[in-house]
């Protein structure tokens, strides 16, 4: 099957409050080192494969360059890894390439860079339509750079984008997040990602909010249940424009799923280069597979510092296709579930199964069953009954 590739990228203009992601503000000093560390280990793709007891097709059909931001390395840089990949990997022609982007660090040659490396797919960064809003948590566009952005990207031809919305931002009310979703709507971008503010306890705006103080904007973050409410809004809103739900956060036009994405949900092979980078790779044992990640840190990273593998058995698989399967709003079908790992396997699960259905959480329809609306609000808490079923 052929494989996803996912280039980390942790440089950020400035660090976003609610953020504790590896990205962070670094001197641009540190940007060649990291570029040259991505691509030694791009070259020795086949070598970490295969000590980490992997299986690793040299085809790839997907290519994600996620953050951070991406477009803030030199066009030197970004040059030097994409050559890299083309050298390393054969890429397949009809590949979906992909570069996340914050709103604003986009120019005319970096653009006619992504043309030349064949790029077809652009996610923004956004969070929100309401220049205060954005500014609150730290974003530096306001949104006639969004718009204008969008514009140089259609004239450029690349069409296939992507905009991120985040419901639950300081200052966000009922009303400012509709004006969001009508201009997101308005744009006519074929896919929309729509995320739930979750404030890391280690960020600098989740600490503010368990000391109850009023820096970073906390006093004026939306309460769960209102933001919850945004997200249920916006899921009718999106659907009302043929814009459908296919995974929890994501929603597309026909034929515009993030293909990338897909392979993680759908545990397909992909391989990560950069801090923070995961990777599942299959073995030669059916269902099984070997998971794997770079460090976290900037620093350990660039010395070369690796993590060991982490095998994913016939029990683990089996979760992974539940916890993964069910993110997805086609669902997890049983029947396929007996097919490959065993009925037994499914009919150890039809408690659990069946009390989420009565719970409202999971619907079912013959072998297939389904988060309903509630159960993607409460998604970690269904996972986890699947996770303690096999415990």
């Amino acid at each position: 099957m052929p494989l996803g590739l996912y280039i980390s990228v942790p440089f950020c203009r400035t660090k976003c409050t609610y953020c504790n992601f590896a990205s962070d503000v670094f001197s641009k000093a540190a940007f060649q080192r990291y570029v040259d560390r991505i691509c030694k280990n791009l070259a020795q793709a086949a070598t970490t494969a295969e000590q980490m007891g992997g299986l690793m097709e040299r085809t790839v059909d997907s290519i994600y360059f996620g953050g951070g931001t991406p477009t803030i390395l030199d066009l030197s840089q970004l040059e030097r890894l994409f050559v890299t990949i083309w050298q390393n990997f054969d890429v397949a022609p009809d590949a979906e390439i992909t570069v996340e982007c914050a709103p604003g660090t986009l120019t005319a040659p970096g653009i006619e860079l992504f043309r030349r490396h064949h790029v077809n797919r652009i996610s923004l960064g956004v969070q929100s339509f309401v220049d205060n809003e954005a500014s609150s948590v730290g974003r530096l566009h306001n949104r006639s750079t969004v718009l204008g952005d969008i514009t140089r990207l259609r004239d450029a031809g690349i069409t296939d984008l992507n905009l991120d919305l985040i419901a639950g931002l300081p200052h966000q009310t009922a009303q400012s997040w509709d004006f969001s979703l009508e201009q997101v709507i308005a744009t006519q971008a074929p896919h929309v990602s729509i995320y739930m503010l979750e404030v890391d306890d280690d960020s600098r705006l989740g600490r503010e909010l368990i000391a109850g103080g009023k820096k970073y904007h906390a006093h004026f973050v939306p309460n769960e249940d209102l933001t919850a409410n945004m997200y249920e809004t916006a899921c009718d809103r999106l659907h009302a424009a043929g814009i459908q739900q296919y995974e929890i956060s994501n929603f597309a036009r026909p034929g515009s799923e993030s293909r990338h994405n897909l392979k993680y949900w759908a545990r397909q092979p992909y391989f990560g280069f950069g801090v923070d980078a995961h990777s599942m790779l299959a073995t030669p044992n059916q269902h099984e597979a070997v998971r794997f990640s770079s460090s976290d840190t900037l620093e350990q990273y660039v010395a070369g510092v690796s993590i060991g593998p982490t095998p994913i058995d016939h029990e683990a698989a089996l979760e992974e296709t539940f916890f993964l399967g069910l993110r997805l709003n086609r669902g997890v079908d049983l029947d396929d579930v007996a097919n490959d790992f065993g009925p037994e396997d499914v009919s150890s699960l039809a408690p659990v199964i069946d009390e989420l259905v009565q719970a409202a959480l999971l619907k079912r329809e013959g072998s297939v069953i389904r988060l309903t609306a509630r159960g993607r609000l409460l998604s970690n808490e269904v996972f986890q009954r699947f996770l303690a079923v096999s415990k």
